[in-house]
Formats: structure tokens, C-alpha cells, sequence
């Protein structure tokens, strides 16, 4: 035989050599739940090995990210029922929880970039990413933009050096980039959620904040999981309108979506490996049925394979560790 593929595999050497993809902790996001107190960590059953952590566990949890190379967190506070409202206006409260949180890490860890998430559901008595009109139910667009570009800028205030809006309103990025540019921090970056799925793979999530809808679904404003061209054109919109970073959630069953968008801009494309697949994979590996450690990481390959930049996973830590072995 002329051409003998298995050439090319024949020790670690020239596997390396010849590798496509790379993954390393600077690829790596890591999501962390914040809640109010003093030296807790209360774990999130749902999710074995993560927990929702207090301000000073939270920086403690950065220092140890920060140290394994994973220099990018994204953080989602679980605030307490009697803050949530029908307007969402803790959101918006600089005095607020994820505001105090994002002043906190970088103060320990001015280098530390911090994401904050840009949505209602944390925030509101009903669940939902925007406000809800109590007459109709529907979920109303225009006026959650209004809110949404004060959260924005609250969490800028608060030192956030990307904000990511994941509550797939029509026209958000291009009224938060306003708002944002408006009050000076035009530096701050958007990561979008673009293409956004109505998923059955956040469960373990809505767990960890206790923000599931309380009425009706997201499926008016998340999208279709049946539509794959639909997020190009949610991604034209976004870049339009200003967006740097692209986000593709969840990102398992949507490595398609995410091959499509890479296909089709420039900008960098990030994947979101949400707590179902965590969930998952820690199921199985718990019971003996696969490898954890391998699976972890050709899990978080596929993303990079399929065109992903970056890639937030409740994997972070394990992985940065697994990586610098």
C-alpha cells in the first residue's frame, strides 16, 4: 500500500505533531453560583462536585482557577426569594449581590476576567428572562431591554469585563452596546448567547439558582432545538449590532450549530457546556460506566473540533488540572 494513514499514529510524537486541535486552560471558562453568607459552600446535588459558593469562597475558588491557568469566570448569583420581583429591579442594584461579587474578584484578582450574565430569570418572582405582562403572559420584548441595559451597566460599574446576555430578546445586544458606550465602558466586551436553545439540559442549573419558570415555558424567546439555519441569522444580527464574542448553549447537541456559525463569521465562537451535560457525564463516570477523565476531555475537544474559541464547562477546574499533568 502506497498510503498507509496509521503512519501518521504510530507514537505520541507525531500524534502531536500532527494534532488539529489543541486544548488548554486559556480555552476554558469556568461558571460559578454565588450566594449570600460567610464561609459556605453548599453543594448542588444535581451536580456532584459543584456548589454554590459565598463572596469569600467564591474568591478562594479564583485564586485555585486562576493558578491552573483558567483565567476566565463567569458568574451567577442565587438570590433570595424575598429580592425577587415582578420588575427584576435587583438586577440592576449596585449594592446587590453579583454587583459585590464581581467588585470582589477583581480587587483579589485584578487579572481575573469576569463574566456577568445579563438576564432577568435570577431576579424575577416569575422566572422568566424578561418581564412578564400579567394580563397576556407574554413575555415583553421592549421592555426588558430597558432593564437589561441597566443590569449591563450596573455590572460594568461593578468592574465586569464582559457582559453576557443570555435572555434572547430581540435587539439586546445592540441597546446594551448603546447603554454600555453611553456610560464609558466602551472597553467591555459582549459575549452574546446567540443561538440559545429551548433545552431540556438546563435542569440542573435552574436547580443550583431556583429559576425555573413559575408559569408557561421559554420556548417564545429561546430557540427551536429543531433550527439550525436560525441561528446564522441570529448571529448576523448580533455581529451587527456589535457583538465580540459568539455563544452557541448547550453545546453537545448543538456542535452542528456551532460548526455552522464558525463557517459563517469571523468572530470568535464560544460553547456553552451546560450543567445536563456535566450532570451527565458525572452520572455515568460515578457508576463505573466510563473513564471521567477521558471522557471530560474529549468532551470539551469535540467543542474546539467543531470551531469553538472558548468554552465555558463546570469542567474547568477538573480539566485544568487533568491538562497540567
Amino acid at each position: 500500500m502506497m498510503i498507509r494513514p496509521r503512519r501518521n499514529r504510530r507514537n505520541e510524537v507525531i500524534r502531536s505533531m500532527v494534532r488539529e486541535n489543541i486544548l488548554t486552560p486559556h480555552d476554558l471558562i469556568a461558571p460559578l453560583f454565588v450566594i449570600e453568607g460567610k464561609s459556605s459552600r453548599i453543594a448542588i446535588n444535581s451536580m456532584p462536585g459543584q456548589s454554590r459558593l459565598s463572596v469569600d469562597e467564591l474568591v478562594k475558588e479564583c485564586r485555585e482557577l486562576y493558578a491552573l491557568g483558567v483565567k476566565c469566570v463567569s458568574l451567577f448569583p442565587a438570590i433570595e426569594d424575598n429580592l425577587k420581583t415582578a420588575d427584576a429591579r435587583e438586577a440592576y442594584n449596585p449594592q446587590g449581590l453579583n454587583a459585590r461579587a464581581i467588585r470582589a474578584v477583581k480587587e483579589a484578582l485584578p487579572d481575573m476576567l469576569v463574566m456577568a450574565d445579563i438576564a432577568l430569570d435570577p431576579y424575577s418572582s416569575d422566572g422568566h428572562d424578561g418581564i412578564v405582562d400579567t394580563k397576556t403572559g407574554e413575555i415583553l420584548n421592549d421592555v426588558t431591554l430597558e432593564i437589561l441595559a441597566k443590569q449591563a451597566i450596573c455590572e460594568a460599574n461593578a468592574g465586569a469585563d464582559i457582559v453576557g446576555p443570555s435572555d434572547m430578546m430581540d435587539g439586546r445586544v445592540g441597546f446594551i452596546r448603546k447603554a454600555l458606550d453611553q456610560n464609558s465602558h466602551h472597553n467591555a466586551l459582549i459575549m452574546s448567547y446567540t443561538a440559545k436553545y429551548a433545552s431540556g439540559y438546563y435542569g440542573p442549573f435552574r436547580e443550583a439558582l431556583d429559576s425555573a419558570p413559575k408559569k408557561g415555558d421559554k420556548k417564545t424567546y429561546q430557540m427551536d432545538p429543531a433550527n439550525g439555519r436560525e441561528a446564522l441569522r441570529e448571529a448576523a444580527l448580533d455581529e451587527a449590532e456589535g457583538a465580540d464574542i459568539l455563544m452557541v448553549k448547550p453545546g453537545l447537541p448543538y456542535l452542528d450549530v456551532i460548526y455552522r456559525l464558525r463557517q459563517a463569521t469571523n468572530l470568535p465562537i464560544a460553547a456553552y457546556n451546560v450543567s445536563g451535560e456535566y450532570a451527565m457525564i458525572k452520572a455515568a463516570s460515578e457508576r463505573g460506566w466510563i473513564d471521567n477523565d477521558k471522557v471530560i476531555l474529549e468532551t470539551l475537544l469535540s467543542f474546539k473540533r467543531a470551531g469553538a474559541d472558548t468554552i465555558l464547562t463546570y469542567f474547568a477546574k477538573e480539566a485544568a488540572m487533568l491538562l497540567g499533568k
